[in-house]
């Protein structure tokens, strides 16, 4: 299983990224497709625009987001799909979440990259 790694969409790519993968529902402002250096965008993993809203990227509220996210990552064929991709690719292979948050220890790519973890160790059995 490779490396999974978090990164600002805004900070610069570099050549240990590998797969560059837009985690976010929105596009972020100010990002063109051309600069993203993207490989995949995939929306589907996002939280649902309710639990994004309801969050607001509250740190106070956090752990509770955290907890319904992963119950949506849990029940989202789109994201078992997902974790299957992420799986199967090479072990030397990095893959780097992109998102757009400010917060690097308080956002959605926080909870995904381990929920990602677990779902590709269980994907690769």
């Amino acid at each position: 299983m490779g490396t999974l790694k978090l990164k600002r969409i805004y900070d610069p790519p570099e050549d240990g990224d590998g797969l560059r993968i837009l985690v976010d529902r929105l596009w972020p402002r100010g990002v063109s497709r051309e600069g993203a250096a993207l490989d995949r965008w995939d929306k589907a993993v996002a939280p649902s625009k309710e639990l994004r809203q309801w969050f607001g990227h509250q740190p106070d509220r956090f752990t509770a987001f955290a907890e319904a996210y992963r119950l949506e990552l849990a029940a989202s064929p789109e994201a078992a799909a997902f974790a299957r991709f992420c799986a199967a690719q090479p072990d030397s292979q990095a893959i780097t979440l992109l998102y757009a948050a400010r917060d690097p220890r308080c956002n959605h790519a926080v909870v995904l990259q381990a929920w990602l973890g677990e779902a590709m160790k269980a994907a690769a059995r």
